[in-house]
């Protein structure tokens, strides 16, 4: 932010690396530049313009389909592999209580790529599973390990992995899926793995981003336009969902250990308890 002031920046645009728009990511993240705007005089002024996903983005898709395409030529019968998309999970009370966008977005995204392989004479099997769930809440299904063990016993022999929601390699690409899954899928009767590496500097998906912030440059405002903090905090989804979140940690802590003398009740979206 002092580098911002520094440079004497006349105009901002925010582009999240999240292709997909979630409360959890994209959502947190908007709200503490929010916050920062706001409370200093320079910032409040500077016209920004945050781009809230990006998945629909033709550079996007097809950066991603030539990947996809790619990856297939390494298998010797291209059109018998699996295209197994694992996308980062939410809780599910993300998406039906609080109106989450993500897994809609997801699943239009998965839609669109799969549409530009078929334009391209692919028209391989595919599925969409979640991973990197957490806790004792209910996250986004199908899951990843379950699915890949699904496909074992089916007798899918060949799958290709594509991380669909991660734009460079981390922990989640490297040890989770490169590791852990491949291992599983491969003690589950899977027999020639394959994965789709991330985007990262790939030429075509750097200039689409580019293309992205142009475009967005002209609808730019000023924090201090739009509506205030506490107006958004009256309905704010994210704070909702953590309250969603750590209430169903709670629920789970009491279920295990009772209190002598009291039961639990169901009652949406927490749980409460109730004295005999």
């Amino acid at each position: 932010m002092i580098q911002i002031k520094r440079d004497r920046i006349t105009r901002l645009v925010v582009l999240p690396l999240y292709p997909q728009f979630s409360i959890s990511t994209t959502g947190s993240s908007i709200r503490v530049l929010q916050g920062i705007f706001r409370e200093d005089a320079y910032l409040s002024k500077l016209p920004v313009s945050i781009i809230r996903s990006w998945y629909q983005r033709e550079g996007y898709i097809n950066s991603m389909v030539d990947l996809i395409q790619k990856e297939l030529e390494n298998f010797s019968r291209p059109d018998e592999v699996m295209i197994f998309f694992s996308a980062h999970g939410v809780p599910v009370s993300y998406v039906e209580d609080a109106g989450d966008p993500y897994k809609d977005q997801m699943e239009e995204c998965i839609y669109l790529i799969m549409q530009n392989l078929k334009d391209r004479g692919i028209d391989n099997y595919h599925t969409l599973a979640y991973q990197s769930r957490v806790g004792p809440v209910q996250w986004l299904k199908p899951y990843t390990d379950e699915v890949l063990v699904e496909l074992g016993k089916k007798g899918v022999k060949n799958l290709l992995a594509v991380p669909v929601s991660f734009v460079s390699e981390h922990i989640e690409t490297l040890e989770e899926i490169d590791m852990e899954y491949k291992h599983l899928a491969l003690e589950s009767g899977i027999e020639n793995w394959g994965r789709v590496p991330a985007l990262n500097c790939t030429s075509s998906f750097i200039s689409d981003l580019a293309d992205a912030v142009i475009d967005a440059l002209p609808s730019a405002m000023a924090m201090s336009n739009s509506r205030n903090i506490s107006e958004e905090d009256e309905h704010d989804p994210m704070e909702y969902a953590i309250k969603v979140f750590f209430g169903s940690i709670l629920a789970f802590v009491l279920a295990l250990f009772p209190k002598k003398g009291t039961r639990i009740q169901e009652s949406s979206p927490l749980k409460v308890k109730k004295e005999l």
